[in-house]
Formats: C-alpha cells, structure tokens, sequence
C-alpha cells in the first residue's frame, strides 16, 4: 500500500496517453476511461479503510532530499475526499456515455477527463506545497479542455475567463510557494508547521494571505468567486456537474489544511466575514437568476461559504462539521447539475420559463430533484441539516451570534430559490405538445442520477459513522507536533 500511492495519479495519466493512443475509437477511449476511474475508485476505497485502521501512508518519489521530496501523504483527510472524489468522477463518466453530448464523442474528451481524475487525485494525496501547485495545473489544463470542447461563442468566452483568472491564481500560488520555501527552507508539509511557526508573526501573515488568496480563487470564495457563475453553465451539464462537486472543493481542501495546521487563529475575523459574504453574495445571485444552471452555479458559492465559515470557527468540532459538510455538499450538488442535464436533454433548456409540469411528466424526476434540493437548503432529516446543525452550534458555543444569523438566514433563502425552480420548472400544467411520461434522456443518465441522488440519502442515514469519522479526521488536523496526520506525521 505504501507504494502504490502515486498510481492514483500514474493510473490516469497513462490511461490519458492510451487514450490518444486509441484517437479513433472512441468505444475503446470509453472502455478505458471506465476502467482506470472504476479501479481507482475501488483502490481508494481500499486506501480509506487501511488509513483508519493503521495509519497514513506516504510515498517519497525521485530519492529528493526531504526539503523537495515528491510526496504522497494519505491521511483520513485525504483518503476521504480521494473516495467522494473518484466516486463522483466515475459516475459522471458514465453518465456522459449515456448522455452522448457532442463532446463527449470528441477524441479529446477522454484523455482530458482522465487527466482531470488525476489532477483531483494528485491535490488531494500531495505531501509538498509544490506538488500541490503542479496538481492544480493539470486540473486547470484538464478543466478547460472539458470546458471548451463544444467550442461554441459562450462556452470561449466563459473559458477564456475561467482560464485568465485560474492562471492568475497559479502566479499568486507559485509566488506563494517560492517564498514558503525562502523562508522555511522547505516545502514538506510535514515540517511546515514546525517552520512556519518559527517565522516573525509579520512574515507568517503575509505567507498566509498570499496562499489564502491563491486557494480562495479555485474555491471561489468572496470576492473571487465572479469566474465561476459565468463558467459552469456554459459547459455540457456533466462538465458542469463534476466541475461543481469537486473543483471548489479542492481550494476548500486546501485552505482547510493550510488555514487549520500551519497558520491556526491568524485570519479568524477575516475569514469569518469572508464566509458571511460568500453567503449572501452566493445566495442572492441565484434568487435573481432564471435558469436553472445558473441558480444552481450560484449556490456553489454560496454553500462554500458554509465551509469557510466552519474553517474560521475552528477547533476539532467546527472541523469535523466542515469535513461532514463537504462530504455531504459534492454527492448533493453533483446530483442537481445531473438532474438539469436531464431536463436540459428531453426540454432542449434548463430556462425557467420555457419549462412547467415536469412533476406531471415524471413523477421520478421530480423526486430526483427535490431530495438533494431540501438537503441543500438544510431542512431535517436530509444531510445539509446535520452538517449546517454542526457548524451552527459550533459558531452559538463559541459565541459568533452574526455569523450564525447569517448562515440561518441564508438557509432560508437557498430554500425560496429551490422552490423557484421548483414552481417554475416541475410545478403546474405540463404544455399540451408534451406528453405525460414521454421523455428522452439515455436510460444510463437516469440510472447514475438515482445513485448519486442514493448516495446522498446514504449520507443522511449514516450520519453518526460518518459524522464519528469526521471528527476523528478533525482530531488529526489539531494543529502541533502532536498532531499525527499524514501531513503532520514524520
């Protein structure tokens, strides 16, 4: 097991170089896309439960001196959001088959989508602050071929924003790594919180706000969250769907690690109301949107707020209520893109007003939708309400009223948007063109939808080992020498 941690990223990218191998089969790109995420997949699922039970694992490659070793750590954290991530990867793959949008039959569909599995898999296992910056850039080079690919005038434009912007944050983060390394004289992240602890307070602040600038721009968090909502809706609804579960997700991973082990308490205030303006902003973009892509984007921005907000709180409780979030939030908002995707397919629009009486078409449907929307806006017994519960209490404990009120006050508001695509799109009279029952999405995109959908009734249901494995994870991140992740651990 120890060995075999860089094949989370070796895997992909060989199976991207067959991939342009196989150019002119797209059957055999398919049949090896399927494989490599279904089996990385299952090895990550492997690699979770060994972690819990003996420890993390970590992988040195190149025979570097330990200051620029290149390292693959596996600790609860990482072994975690390694099977979220590979799971929804690899339902999304499938679901596209079935779709067979245009780009899905591109010969560069395949390759880039497997690069993208193994730049997911490289931030998540990455040991060395620069192994991480290298991660970035193949799911930046990844992402945006996904995102292109049609190659219409929107889906340019809103790439070649989503490119600028991300490049920009790769200039902040690689500045950020370099002076980390001037100063620290290392990139380890086990020995940085040792390092970085040693460091005047002056210096130690200035490194923390330049990579949590670097991170805030790829988990879209305010004031650098406008590349987002103009991005994902131009993309094919299985781009969009595996772009909102995971990519966001990846800054919130890093800046959980960077914000909770190597600068703890530094910027409380700061990202306290950095989370409450992630909310707010997030949350009225989509009430005023009237499509149903572009409300569901701007949630994605809106509930990293949460995160943030349960970051800043900190503490093992605060953490292991963010870590419980995350898992919670990418099965549920992977699920809401695949459901438009559906609609999109047999309604030719995800436009609000051009849909009503869905509910009456597809009773199904409708379901499909309305669990991972209620579990989004946090109502019991769905999973947003236990992980929103945890950071809620958490923020009360602690005495943070405003941020509290904030958060509730929003959940309100992600419900009145909910139930606007609600009555816009599945309530009322179907039109009489339509037919009841009559709907033309691939049987594949129906199947992936329930399981995912599944996956999130999953989560509600194991609450408590989920929730016991959470705070286990956040017992791991306390910040010192004492603690024993695989970040942390010798």
């Amino acid at each position: 097991m120890t060995g075999g941690l860089a094949l989370f990223v070796a895997a992909p990218l060989a199976g991207t170089a067959l991939c342009y191998v196989f150019a002119r089969n797209t059957a055999l790109q398919r049949a090896v896309a399927v494989t490599v995420t279904l089996g990385v997949t299952v090895a990550s699922v492997a690699l979770l439960v060994h972690v819990d039970t003996v420890g993390p694992v970590t992988t040195s490659m190149g025979g570097w001196p330990d200051a620029i070793s290149i390292t693959f750590v596996a600790d609860r954290l990482a072994a975690l959001m390694l099977v979220v991530g590979n799971v929804m990867m690899f339902a999304v793959l499938v679901y596209a088959i079935g779709q067979g949008a245009r780009d899905e039959r591109s010969p560069w569909y395949a390759p880039a989508y497997l690069a993208l599995v193994a730049g997911v898999s490289g931030a998540f296992l990455a040991g060395d602050l620069f192994n991480l910056f290298v991660c970035f850039e193949i799911l930046l080079m990844a992402s945006y071929v996904l995102l292109t690919l049609e190659g219409n005038d929107d889906q340019i434009r809103s790439g070649t924003t989503y490119v600028v912007l991300n490049v920009v944050e790769s200039l902040v983060l690689v500045t950020g790594v370099a002076l980390v390394f001037a100063t620290t004289g290392t990139l380890s992240m086990a020995e940085l919180p040792d390092r970085l602890a040693a460091l005047p307070d002056g210096v130690a602040l200035g490194l923390s706000l330049l990579l949590l600038i670097a991170f805030g721009l790829k988990a879209a968090v305010f004031p650098l969250f406008s590349w987002l909502p103009d991005s994902y809706p131009a993309a094919p609804s299985p781009v969009s769907a595996v772009f909102a579960g995971l990519l966001t997700k990846v800054g919130v991973y890093a800046i959980l690690r960077t914000q909770t082990q190597w600068f703890p308490d530094t910027n409380r205030t700061l990202l306290l109301v950095v989370a409450a303006a992630t909310m707010v902003v997030g949350v009225l973009g989509a009430i005023a949107q009237a499509d149903i892509k572009r409300i569901l984007s701007f949630h994605i921005v809106s509930q990293i707020g949460y995160m943030i907000a349960g970051i800043a709180l900190g503490g093992v409780a605060a953490v292991a209520a963010v870590v419980f979030y995350v898992v919670h939030h990418i099965p549920v908002k992977t699920s809401l893109f695949l459901v438009d995707g559906v609609v999109e397919q047999d309604e030719g629009t995800s436009q609000l007003d051009r849909l009503s009486g869905l509910a009456r078409r597809s009773g199904l449907l409708a379901v499909l939708f309305l669990v991972p929307a209620l579990s989004l806006a946090g109502l019991p017994p769905f999973s947003g309400f236990v992980g929103k519960l945890g950071i809620v209490t958490v923020g009360l404990d602690q005495g943070e009223w405003w941020i509290v009120a904030v958060a509730l006050t929003v959940s309100i508001l992600t419900l009145v948007s909910m139930m606007k695509i609600w009555t816009g799109a599945f309530w009322g009279a179907a039109p009489e063109r339509q037919r009841v029952g009559v709907l033309r999405h691939h049987p594949l995109m129906a199947a992936v939808t329930w399981f995912v959908v599944a996956l999130t009734i999953g989560v509600a249901l194991f609450a408590g080992p989920i929730y016991s494995f959470a705070e286990r994870t956040a017992d791991d991140l306390r910040p010192g020498p004492a603690a024993t992740t695989g970040t942390g651990a010798p």
